[in-house]
């Protein structure tokens, strides 16, 4: 009988947070789930990421008519994961933006994408039923591009790869709020299985460069406080490094994945161990930190047969 991904057992609800960061600005956070964000302009709503369902979406919903009637028009997505983008209908967004690399993402492994992740994490996917099929974006943009909602700046921008090759940030230079996407993530374990571990800890630096006073990470609470925003750049960098260094040594020394899978686990396991979805999290990102210390440039598609072949024989 196959084993059961972590994440399957994972069936408690989270708390969720919907908090104003700056005026009209608003964190959605849920306790290590996946965040969101929105941003209430002089005539519309713009929504940052979609949430996993329209079910799901929802929710959010629920929690921007508490505090305006205003239309949603946009929907921005940091990047291409299914339980990020599959909610996108249930906001009645008339735009919807993401990166160029986001879409060619969608285009090779959308369905895929879709099949595996829905498996692995169920709740993260209730009503998964209401989903119309993959969400495919009405205007795509290379590098950046700037949104405006009357005199307010919604800047869009691609500083580069990490959690994927497609990676977008939000940033408001007025209010000097940011919602990184999964570059930063807070007390949260790191989803590394599409990722580029070399060019994280640059596309890091480009983050902080920013000079965010409030940010909104992937997963996690909403950092605040300069001390909260150090301790964000600090844990992703501390994850990334361990991983990929870790998977690089053991490739040096001629280990296959399973050994390497449990040495790097091993050792991340005391300062990670606690931080939310590491156990699920840990065999997908080891598959990929292998791969890339191995040369394997660009991530793998993750199908659901390939999931469970992983984890059967990393966890099994």
């Amino acid at each position: 009988m196959a084993k059961a991904f972590a994440s399957q057992a994972d069936l408690e609800e989270k708390e969720v947070t919907f908090s104003e960061l700056a005026d009209g600005v608003y964190g959605y956070t849920a306790e290590g789930d996946p965040n969101a964000g929105v941003i209430i302009g002089p005539e519309s709503v713009v929504v940052l990421e979609a949430l996993a369902t329209p079910i799901l979406a929802q929710k959010l919903v629920h929690e921007i008519r508490q505090v305006t009637d205003k239309p949603i028009k946009h929907l921005i997505l940091s990047h291409y994961h299914a339980v990020r983008v599959l909610g996108a209908s249930g906001y009645g967004a008339s735009e919807i933006i993401m990166s160029e690399d986001t879409r060619d993402l969608v285009a090779e492994r959308g369905q895929q994408d879709y099949e595996s992740e829905a498996r692995r994490f169920p709740r993260l996917f209730q009503g998964i039923e209401s989903v119309p099929g993959l969400t495919w974006p009405t205007q795509t943009f290379k590098g950046e591009m700037t949104l405006w909602l009357g005199d307010r700046e919604v800047q869009i921008r691609q500083i580069g790869r990490a959690h994927t090759k497609g990676d977008t940030v939000v940033w408001l230079p007025e209010e000097k709020v940011m919602f990184s996407g999964d570059i930063v993530e807070y007390h949260s374990a790191l989803y590394c299985g599409d990722a580029y571990l070399q060019d994280w800890g640059a596309t890091l630096d480009g983050v902080q460069a920013v000079r965010p006073e409030k940010i909104v990470p992937g997963r996690g609470a909403a950092l605040d406080t300069p001390e909260q925003i150090t301790e964000g750049f600090r844990g992703t960098r501390a994850f990334v490094d361990a991983l990929f260094g870790g998977a690089k040594a053991c490739v040096d020394a001629g280990m296959n994945l399973n050994q390497t899978y449990k040495e790097v686990y091993s050792a991340m396991k005391p300062e990670f161990g606690d931080w939310v979805i590491f156990d699920h999290c840990m065999p997908f990102n080891v598959s990929r930190a292998f791969d890339e210390a191995s040369g394997i440039a660009d991530p793998q598609i993750w199908t659901a047969k390939r999931d469970q072949e992983m984890w059967d024989a990393l966890e099994g």
